[in-house]
């Protein structure tokens, strides 16, 4: 989808000097990391002030959209596409920025089925996302960082979206890729998320992803001062084509898989 406005978007991540991040909304700062050293993770600390920019699903629409049509098939995703797109559209605290951006379901190969408990077990609000595992401790692999906690299990919100689960109606997580922590982060649907594991599934996660630079390369790398309102620093090319940088964080991360040092 092609967005006109606005050049700074209301949510945005902001880099500076010695591998430093922060994710802002609006001027609230929202989370705190820095990259490794190493390149092999990278530390964060949320400061559970992240709103979603969404409007809040009531069942109607999640019953509504099932009976237009069957969830998981291609109608059912352009209708939630639609309503995604509409809803950060309209959003002043949105990631939504100038340019071309892709919205959809994550591509095949990114979600390791092993780390979704994880989730559920281990989410604090100062923790480290492990890119390669290359001896950190095993729960710190996971594929995806809410920016808020999770609820618990048994919130009356989580049941409620517990039961459009085990009803196949559940709407899907929507999230967005920030390439200078190499990881989706859930923009809206932390419940949702929280009740398809409590269920013992698996959500289905969208994702948005901000713009390609057409010189391959952003202006702001780490290790120096800037900022980049797409959710950089980039620290690889990105090269013009459907999910060309997604492919690269996939072989990227089945090669650390197979691995215990770096190369």
């Amino acid at each position: 989808m092609r967005v006109e406005t606005p050049v700074k978007p209301g949510l945005r991540m902001e880099c500076a000097d010695g591998r430093r991040l922060v994710l802002l909304q609006g001027t609230t700062p929202v989370l705190f990391a820095r990259q490794r050293a190493t390149h092999r993770g990278v530390h964060y600390a949320r400061t559970g002030r992240y709103a979603s920019p969404l409007a809040p699903l009531r069942a109607e629409r999640a019953r509504a959209f099932a009976e237009f049509a069957v969830p998981g098939t291609e109608e059912w995703t352009e209708r939630w596409a639609a309503h995604a797109e509409a809803g950060l559209r309209a959003a002043a605290d949105g990631p939504l920025h100038t340019g071309e951006w892709r919205l959809g379901p994550r591509p095949n190969g990114w979600f390791v089925d092993g780390n979704w408990p994880k989730l559920l077990a281990h989410d604090p609000d100062r923790g480290h996302l492990t890119w390669f595992g290359y001896g950190d401790p095993v729960e710190d692999a996971r594929d995806l960082l809410p920016l808020r906690s999770l609820s618990p299990v048994e919130a009356p919100r989580v049941r409620a979206y517990r039961r459009q689960y085990r009803e196949g109606v559940l709407p899907p997580v929507f999230a967005w890729w920030i390439s200078g922590l190499d990881s989706p982060v859930v923009l809206d649907g932390h419940d949702r998320l929280t009740a398809a594991l409590a269920e013992g599934g698996r959500p289905r996660v969208w994702s948005s992803r901000g713009p390609w630079t057409p010189r391959g390369w952003s202006s702001a790398r780490p290790g120096r001062s800037g900022s980049t309102w797409s959710g950089s620093p980039r620290w690889t090319a990105r090269m013009p084509g459907s999910g060309s940088r997604t492919r690269a964080a996939v072989s990227r991360r089945r090669c650390g898989r197979s691995r215990t040092r770096p190369i």
